[in-house]
C-alpha cells in the first residue's frame, strides 16, 4: 500500500553529496537551473539525485500546474499517484525550508510518504514552510530560470534531469 512503504535512507559520502549542486531541469519550455540543498537536506537530495543519474524523470511531464502555486513533476504514470516503490523521510527541521518563488520541494501524501514527485514555487509559499522538505531553488538574478519556471504549463515536459557539481 502507498503509505507503508520502507522509508530509504542513502548513505553517500560527503565528497559523493558534495557533487550533487546544481538540477539542470530540461523542459520543452528550456532549461531550470536549482541550487540543491546537500548540506540541508542530504537525504532528499541524494533520493533526487539518484532518481536523475539513473533517468527517471527524463520524458515525465509535469503532471499538475496550479498557475499562482506550483508546477508538480516526477510521476511515472503522469497521474500524480505513481512513484518508488520506497518512500524518504521528510527532512522538514533542517535548514532552509522556506517556500519561496523557484523553491524545489517534494510532494508527498503525508508525512515521509515522498518518493518522486516533487514541485517548484510560482510564488512564495508560507503555508508549505516546515510541512514539506524545500531541497534546492532557484538562485536569485537567475532571470532565465525563473522565465522558464513561469512558462510551464500542466502536460510539459520533462526532457531531462542532471545532477552536476558546477553550473
Amino acid at each position: 500500500m502507498f503509505f507503508k512503504k520502507e522509508l530509504k535512507e542513502y548513505n553517500y559520502s560527503k565528497e559523493e553529496l558534495a557533487k550533487f549542486n546544481y538540477a539542470k531541469i530540461t523542459t520543452d519550455k528550456g532549461v531550470i537551473w536549482i541550487k540543491l540543498f546537500n548540506d540541508a537536506t542530504p537525504n532528499t537530495v541524494s533520493n533526487f539525485a539518484t532518481l536523475a543519474n539513473d533517468g527517471f524523470y527524463n520524458g515525465l511531464n509535469f503532471h499538475r500546474v496550479i498557475s499562482g502555486f506550483m508546477a508538480q513533476g516526477g510521476c511515472p504514470d503522469g497521474t500524480g499517484m505513481g512513484g518508488p516503490d520506497w518512500a524518504i523521510k521528510c527532512e522538514i527541521d533542517a535548514p532552509k525550508q522556506v517556500h519561496n518563488k523557484g523553491s524545489l520541494s517534494m510532494a508527498h501524501a503525508g508525512r515521509n510518504t515522498g518518493g518522486s514527485q516533487f514541485f517548484i514555487c510560482f510564488v512564495p509559499c508560507p503555508h508549505l514552510d516546515r510541512n514539506h522538505t524545500v531541497f534546492g531553488g532557484i538562485e536569485e538574478g537567475d532571470t532565465e530560470s525563473f522565465k522558464n519556471l513561469d512558462s510551464i504549463k500542466q502536460g510539459d515536459k520533462i526532457v531531462s534531469i542532471e545532477i552536476l557539481e558546477t553550473k
